[in-house]
């Protein structure tokens, strides 16, 4: 081999070697933020699920179900039998080998949580829904009421005595679950279970959810996703709070109010700090904070591992790939997993772009927050705290109606990070990254005071509500974008319908005050309709037409459903149902 020829082949090396060390250079710079990792057993349990795939294929598959198992040996006793089983010439398991050893050794999701009667419960409360005058829908009610009785389970007590066995976390007291396939207690899910709680005189039941989701803060900093180990990298929308408030509104419990405090400003520190707070300049050069859903995450969701595998496998490098994974958990934090509106292509989940984006509800989520906390640090006389958050709900109020809100559009739009200008992390606003799509999410500043008492703001958002296309037959529409994912049209969902009913109800206008009536009708109608069809209360419904429940996304569509029932109560105890009204479709 002649020099010119050595030189090429060590000139090769040195460009491959340098190319690896840019791609490991580019790779880590798109690594901003904490990753928390999970615990070794969920890492194990996400390699049955892998297995599993492999073993009894795509059809009925339910990745969910395999990191919810439990454990009835050891961890390293359990995977030195797996990774004994016999394998395929592919390296594959058998369906055979692999139900032989799940039968073995690891147990259901349904015996780490067990049933509880609620302790107060009773078949028709005194004072139930006083407005609600139509014998049918009032049997009906009461049908949606029994319905706690069926969600409510309590920590088995091989979980609090053994936790390393469990991805459910200990927690102490009973819980409402969401239904079918969600077996846990989840945080924005549970404001609408405990509205619904309040409707049914179980304000024992609802402190406790309250009670759990306060430990959770005291153990992590902040209330999860959902009460498993697997979740510990991602939160939901902040609503705690408002839970707080709604259950003093109900008791005057004075000494919950004492011991929420500290956990919420805990909470509250979280989302407005690190990677979560974003500072942003608008047109007249003013400086304003805001914050954004960014999940502390890198890889494929273990609850959804090989489908976020697949998904990601479209992707050219491992870079790419863990960018996606971050954005994908980012989107489950939100709560919308998954829809367009996170996406740069509607019809490519690869371009989610949650952690680029400054979402309109969550900081109204935080609006309200910094109000509801003034308001208990009034109750208990915390006066540094009451001015601290009465003046930090003046800045971001402030702030929304400079960044998100569209005086043209009459709605309140999410800004995109994306390619903004910035000057030393400070990002410059410009019109154009405004998303002027019409989103539900985009009217949700309406559920707190500081902007629906503004009678002419009021009457251009109901407007623009009225003429968005979002206002449907059966309820609000998610988005106008029919993608297939279960966050957009023609899905609308129960938190959405009553944050923008509640918000509208609270106005001074009386216009606004009729839509939030003919709202209510339209969604309880389609709820009432449905569940005659079906026997059952449903996750999500077709707003399209009254009677069909809503599908799409990565998993069938649920029954139970916690937060469908919650706001199917709160909704009839607020507006009620007059006599005479037809209620079917």
């Amino acid at each position: 081999m002649d020099k010119a020829t050595n030189f090429m082949i060590f000139t090769l090396f040195m460009l491959v070697i340098t190319m690896n060390m840019i791609k490991a250079e580019t790779c880590k710079s798109a690594e901003k933020g904490p990753v928390i990792p999970t615990t070794p057993l969920v890492i194990f349990l996400e390699r049955v699920q892998e297995a599993a795939l492999q073993a009894y294929g795509h059809k009925g598959f339910d990745p969910k179900r395999f990191v919810d198992m439990s454990l009835r040996q050891n961890l390293s006793e359990t995977v030195e039998a797996f990774d004994n089983l016999p394998k395929t010439v592919n390296g594959s398991i058998t369906a055979n080998d692999l139900d032989g050893f799940i039968g073995k050794y690891l147990g259901g999701a349904d015996e780490d949580l067990v049933y509880v009667e609620p302790v107060d419960y009773v078949a028709e409360p005194e004072g139930f829904l006083p407005k609600v005058k139509n014998s049918e829908v009032r049997a009906w009610a009461l049908e949606v009421h029994s319905l706690w009785k069926n969600l409510s389970r309590k920590v088995s007590d091989q979980v609090l005595e053994n936790p390393e066995l469990y991805t459910l976390l200990p927690l102490k007291n009973p819980v409402i679950i969401p239904g079918s396939r969600f077996k846990e207690v989840y945080y924005w899910d549970s404001y609408w279970v405990i509205r619904g709680l309040l409707a049914s005189k179980m304000y024992e039941t609802a402190k406790g959810i309250v009670t759990n989701l306060i430990s959770l803060i005291d153990r992590f900093g902040y209330v999860l996703n959902g009460a498993r180990a697997y979740y510990s990298n991602r939160r939901q929308p902040p609503v705690l709070a408002a839970m707080i408030v709604d259950i003093y509104n109900r008791t005057g419990d004075l000494d919950l109010v004492r011991r929420s405090l500290p956990a919420l400003l805990k909470e509250y520190h979280f989302w407005n700090s690190g990677i979560h707070k974003v500072t942003i300049q608008d047109s007249r050069g003013s400086n304003h904070s805001l914050s954004r859903y960014y999940a502390m995450w890198n890889k494929p969701r273990p609850e959804s591992s090989t489908i976020d595998s697949e998904t990601a496998s479209k992707l050219p490098n491992i870079c790419e790939k863990r960018e996606l994974y971050r954005e994908l958990a980012s989107a489950a934090e939100s709560g919308w997993d998954f829809s367009s509106r996170w996406m740069r292509n509607k019809s490519d989940l690869t371009t989610t772009s949650t952690t680029s984006i400054l979402p309109v509800d969550l900081n109204a989520f935080l609006l309200k927050m910094e109000l509801d906390i003034a308001f208990l640090a009034n109750l208990i006389g915390e006066s540094s705290t009451i001015t601290h958050f009465t003046e930090a709900s003046q800045n971001r109020q402030k702030a929304m109606n400079c960044i998100f809100w569209n005086a043209e559009m009459g709605q309140w739009l999410d800004y995109c990070l994306g390619n903004s200008n910035t000057t030393e992390d400070i990002y410059k606003w410009e019109d154009l990254h405004q998303n002027k799509k019409s989103f539900a999410s985009n009217f949700v500043p309406l559920w707190t005071e500081n902007f629906n008492s503004d009678n002419m703001t009021t009457q251009r958002v109901v407007q623009s509500l009225q003429s968005s296309g979002l206002l449907q037959p059966a309820g609000i529409a998610t988005t106008l974008s029919n993608t297939g994912q279960q966050w957009d049209f023609p899905n609308g969902w129960p938190p959405l319908q009553h944050i923008i009913i509640e918000g509208l109800s609270r106005s001074r206008l009386e216009e606004a005050r009729a839509l939030a009536k003919d709202i209510s009708v339209r969604w309880l109608r389609t709820n009432y309709v449905t569940y005659k069809k079906t026997g059952a209360m449903h996750e999500k419904y077709d707003v399209t037409k009254c009677g069909a429940y809503g599908g799409g996304g990565e998993y069938i569509p649920q029954t139970g459903f916690g937060w469908s029932n919650g706001v199917v109560l709160a909704l009839l105890e607020e507006f009620g149902w007059p006599e005479d009204l037809k209620i079917d479709c």
